[in-house]
């Protein structure tokens, strides 16, 4: 049971995540159904948690300029081709 409560220790939450990727917590909860993040459900509310391995691997991925969010370029969906080309 300790080994259980050492490996929820390590788990990072959904404000702990969202910082060290620099994104809103809506965002990563998105990606998380999504399935682009793995997240673990705890408690009767289900809340997710991260695994730190699995952050890791998300920031190596971006590194290399692989798009977090599945989409050809990291452009946002509302962006308009005329206010890129001003």
């Amino acid at each position: 049971m300790a080994n259980n409560t050492k490996s929820m220790t390590t788990m990072l939450t959904v404000r702990e995540v969202s910082r060290l990727l620099h994104v809103h917590s809506n965002t990563l909860r998105r990606w998380s159904d999504q399935g682009i993040i793995k997240a673990y459900r705890i408690g009767p509310r289900g809340d997710r948690r991260f695994r730190p391995e699995d952050i890791a691997v998300l920031l190596l991925e971006e590194s290399k300029g692989l798009p977090l969010d599945g989409r050809e370029s990291g452009l946002p969906d509302n962006t308009n081709s005329y206010a890129m080309s001003r």
